[in-house]
């Protein structure tokens, strides 16, 4: 993996807050989300189109966001989007590692991978394939199904994922009513997978 792209001072930050992680293996744990902006990805059904756009959001320097996530006491923090990866996370990974601070990120994969993480959930979307670097690198593979097709899909890509990666499937919310009941079958049929629930839209927190 190449280190020599240029490393920003700033990032895009959509927004930054501290809750509970509501989703995949770390859920119902305390974690200090930081979603950047930027992606081009454009899930159709995606719930942060505002998310989309890196030059309408404010810029924050590494230290900074690095401060945000101290100040909170947490020890875990999740970098999110939009997209992450389209940006370079090399410093800002090195600067949360540097004051204990476990680096998780959520991504498509679709952009290649910088920063150095504690763990990698892979949600690959078919608006744009991962790259073969993150497939391979995922602990977690968190697959949203849409519609029927999407169990494919997800098998698809948890036959290229190592061994030890954890597998996920997470119905989308809006079709959750429909989706889930097919999901809990489908998990029973195939014991390898985990259901993924957005647990914080639950608990009416971020």
């Amino acid at each position: 993996m190449s280190q020599s792209f240029h490393q920003p001072d700033f990032l895009p930050v959509m927004e930054h807050f501290y809750t509970i992680q509501g989703e995949g293996f770390y859920s119902g744990s305390a974690a200090y989300f930081i979603r950047l902006g930027g992606c081009d990805v454009g899930c159709v059904w995606c719930d942060v189109k505002e998310s989309w756009d890196k030059n309408i959001h404010p810029q924050y320097s590494i230290n900074e966001i690095v401060s945000f996530v101290t100040q909170s006491k947490a020890k875990l923090a999740v970098i999110t989007g939009g997209e992450p990866l389209m940006h370079n996370l090399n410093a800002l990974t090195q600067a949360l590692h540097e004051n204990g601070i476990q680096t998780n990120i959520e991504t498509s994969g679709s952009s290649a991978l910088s920063g150095t993480w504690d763990w990698i959930c892979l949600s690959p979307k078919k608006f744009k394939a991962p790259l073969p670097e993150s497939v391979h690198a995922a602990n977690e593979l968190k697959v949203v199904i849409f519609n029927q097709s999407d169990f494919a899909w997800a098998e698809k890509y948890a036959s290229q994922v190592k061994d030890t990666c954890k597998l996920f499937l997470q119905p989308e919310w809006d079709k959750s009513d429909k989706m889930l009941p097919l999901i809990i079958e489908y998990v029973k049929q195939h014991p390898q997978w985990q259901i993924s629930l957005q647990v914080h839209k639950y608990m009416q927190i971020p």
